[in-house]
């Protein structure tokens, strides 16, 4: 229990309607969960407006209310708050109510459009190595040091991201690692944290379905840094031409990283194959796991973050050496009678879906086919559906459009929408399979030779195919394995 007047310190109210010492037993922004105590967030959304369920949130014990407008029926023993902006003081309240977690960890966060997942989880694993408690929060998981909690978003709201950050400080962790998405920095979940640092690792075409416009996707990403305090670093990746950009207002410290040009932390590729990424950083040759100039900025990413959080860097080198990718990341299954090679990789922005099959091209032998299996997820910024066909049918052998999350829409339309992309040259090497099973199967027991490789692209690490609304069991990994004949 909390009393709220302790809650509202610097926070600005409008309009405080009832008793401020009234106690808080939970914070809350789905009228369902409400119980004896709570306090109710009434948040404006995208499809649902919370006010409508204040009178079912206090008729539940609800005995404070959050809203940016008064409801016409004042109950005399509940309190009311009216604020300005609901979402934003939600994010000020929750870091009180949990006690200001974020304080006590040293929490980078990083953002971008690709890149985020493998950069934040190696961190997080590069950290325990080092001998750190920590926790991660990603798109694939939450983590508080060993213990594994599901991930339904890639950054969760504010209350449960407090919450999740108030456990990994009782727990002993001390570092913390999370994506930080475009939509987070808009709808304040991250609003009231406070960050030891910040990453930007690139931005491309994602998520105007949301944001409307480039631009304001764009101005989404560098909210992050704008807010970072003094005291925090912001590390960006020069080479991407809105890196410099991202950190015009920042008031944290600006450090860079790159591959093409003088920065705070300089790194070059010297070689890249199946078997990994030699580098040089900061003048020390080094081979990692990874594959790919992708994997490089990552891998510079992680290096410049740990030496900006005080670790040695030799030792830092050492660990990194021997990490390995995020799940649906790049992720290779190989099989075992014909040498076949299954990639499973979450690309499902253009930029992404190019870096990863240049990658493929760049280490693939003479004889090998690159064969890729693609979607693009309905109800989602419909765009760049025919520019990741084109892209597919550009840098494959053979290209099989496939259904990816096709959601609410009809998965068929969706793909008419891929296939104005496919440049007539390659209609003859193109083939639409709705049944994204049915697509993999095709794709390695009737198109791929021994020794060829499998882009399979979209999905990565998800272990679900939502139709309709209705999320069905669906891991592109074990359909992979199922063709390999090795489930």
């Amino acid at each position: 229990m909390k009393v709220l007047s302790n809650l509202l310190k610097n926070i600005t109210i409008n309009t405080l309607l009832g008793n401020a010492e009234v106690e808080v037993s939970s914070i809350i922004i789905d009228s369902r969960a409400v119980t004896e105590g709570s306090m109710f967030v009434a948040l404006k959304g995208t499809q649902v407006d919370g006010h409508t369920f204040i009178e079912k949130a206090i008729a539940m014990g609800a005995k404070s209310i959050l809203c940016e407008d008064l409801p016409e029926n004042i109950v005399e023993s509940v309190t009311y708050l009216q604020v300005k902006n609901a979402a934003e003081t939600l994010g000020y309240l929750a870091s009180a109510f949990y006690d200001h977690p974020s304080q006590k960890l040293k929490l980078v966060g990083i953002t971008g459009t690709n890149g985020k997942t493998t950069t934040v989880t190696l961190l997080f694993r590069l950290f325990r190595q080092l001998g750190y408690r920590c926790g991660l929060i990603s798109t694939v998981q939450n983590q508080i040091d060993e213990e594994v909690i599901p991930s339904t978003h890639t950054t969760p709201d504010a209350v449960n991201l407090n919450k999740l950050l108030a456990e990994m400080v009782e727990a002993g962790c001390t570092n913390a690692f999370m994506e930080v998405s475009s939509h987070s920095v808009v709808q304040h979940r991250i609003t009231g944290l406070t960050f030891a640092g910040g990453i930007f690792s690139n931005i491309t075409h994602d998520h105007l379905d949301f944001h409307g416009t480039f631009d304001n996707y764009i101005k989404a990403k560098k909210g992050f840094f704008d807010a970072l305090p003094k005291t925090a670093f912001a590390l960006v990746n020069i080479d991407d031409r809105r890196g410099a950009v991202m950190v015009q207002n920042t008031k944290a410290s600006i450090k860079t990283y790159s591959l093409e040009t003088l920065a705070t932390v300089k790194g070059r590729i010297v070689s890249d194959s199946i078997y990994g990424l030699q580098m040089e950083i900061d003048g020390k040759e080094i081979h990692f796991q990874l594959i790919g100039t992708f994997n490089a900025y990552n891998l510079m990413a992680i290096y410049g973050a740990a030496i900006l959080l005080g670790e040695d860097r030799d030792e830092v080198l050492v660990q990194m050496s021997g990490l390995l990718t995020a799940p649906g990341r790049f992720e290779q299954i190989v099989s075992v009678k014909d040498q076949k090679v299954g990639i499973v990789d979450y690309a499902h922005t253009p930029d992404a879906l190019e870096n990863v099959l240049k990658t493929i091209n760049q280490i693939k032998g003479d004889n090998q086919q690159v064969i890729t299996v693609v979607g693009c997820g309905g109800n989602r910024d419909a765009t760049k559906r025919p520019i990741m066909a084109k892209i597919a049918c550009t840098l494959s052998n053979k290209v099989i459009l496939t259904s990816d999350n096709p959601r609410k829409e009809d998965p068929m339309d969706i793909l008419a929408q891929m296939q104005k992309g496919v440049p007539p040259i390659d209609f003859k090497k193109t083939k639409t399979i709705e049944d994204r099973k049915e697509a993999i199967l095709y794709a390695v027991n009737t198109l791929a030779n021994a020794g060829d490789i499998i882009l399979v692209a979209g999905k990565g690490h998800e272990t679900y195919q939502e139709i309709q609304g209705i999320k069905y069991d669906f891991d592109d990994r074990l359909v992979l394995k199922e063709a390999f004949g090795q489930a």
